[in-house]
């Protein structure tokens, strides 16, 4: 069941991001081979300049052993791991990098560091993750969001969700998306909370005239398939032909996407937005494909 499919970053990610050349971008705990080759894949694509934060002698030697001139770029030398993540967030505060990229070091350690106040990198909407799912290089993107950052959001919070997510679509060229509000099922039951959060935020995002069409509550099948919401006479602009899908907790998300990822060889490009410096969050288990679309996605959140 596990696919063995090649996993490819989609061109027009990519297309978008090379309208942004050259972007610095701060890679936290560089030196391992994984993290370093994702590098050296955006750095031949021109999409960003990179400072290496890390142990110096582990970074050169990782560039090296890639062939990975990296002798015009610039190396923070940090050999204490949880440090890292500190000197990427005083680097941010100062523009001296656009984007944070995680390197092999825990998210949580990386995350807590970027909200701290001190260095004033998050602005008045909240942070949130999204997903930009494709399975070929010219595919068209499924987003899903947020499976990554926020646990178990309220509706306060999935509009904040909601409106991070229609402003990175509206920067890939989706210039109205169809947004489905996931929950088990397409009626409103009082027994579960996503369908009834998911009719509030359709109608808080009718009240507040949003550039997307919103509507939930919606089970997966009939968001993504046209015959599904066809057999079950839902009849609106989203079902059956979402662009983005606005999951319920952390743990649906989670494992859609990594579902996508394994059974059917997806991309998947995970990037931090809603902030003044977007940051890119991969597993560390990603493959480089994986982390180079991540990469772009990232400069293309990027204002």
């Amino acid at each position: 069941m596990i696919s063995a499919k090649e996993i490819v970053c989609p061109n027009n990610l990519l297309d978008v991001a090379h309208n942004k050349k050259g972007v610095t971008a701060g890679i936290v705990n560089a030196g391992k081979p994984l993290p370093m080759l994702s590098v050296m894949d955006a750095v031949n694509e021109n999409l960003i300049v990179p400072t290496f934060i890390g142990n110096k002698e582990e970074i050169q030697k990782c560039a090296d052993n890639l062939k990975f001139d990296i002798s015009k770029y610039k190396i923070v030398h940090e050999p204490d791991e949880n440090s890292t993540a500190k000197a990427a967030a005083k680097l941010a505060s100062k523009g001296k990098i656009k984007i944070i990229v995680k390197g092999h070091i825990h998210t949580d350690v990386l995350m807590k560091e970027v909200i701290k106040k001190e260095y004033n990198l998050i602005g008045k909407t909240r942070l949130s993750h999204i997903w930009h799912m494709t399975l070929e290089k010219q595919d068209k993107p499924l987003i899903i969001t947020d499976g990554a950052l926020n646990v178990t959001p309220s509706v306060k919070t999935k509009m904040h969700i909601l409106k991070n997510v229609i402003n990175f679509s509206n920067r890939i060229g989706i210039e109205r998306p169809k947004v489905a509000v996931l929950s088990a099922t397409e009626e409103v039951l009082d027994s579960m909370q996503s369908s009834l959060d998911a009719k509030e935020i359709t109608e808080l995002s009718k009240k507040e005239n949003l550039n997307a069409d919103v509507f939930g509550p919606l089970a997966f099948d009939n968001s993504i398939s046209k015959k599904s919401a066809a057999i079950k006479g839902i009849k609106n602009v989203v079902a059956g032909q979402a662009d983005i899908l606005l999951v319920p907790n952390i743990e649906a998300g989670n494992g859609l996407v990594k579902m996508m990822i394994y059974f059917m060889g997806a991309c998947a490009a995970g990037v931090v937005i809603g902030g003044k410096v977007p940051v890119v969050i991969t597993s560390r288990s990603d493959e480089a494909a994986a982390r180079l679309a991540s990469m772009a996605a990232a400069v293309v959140a990027l204002d």
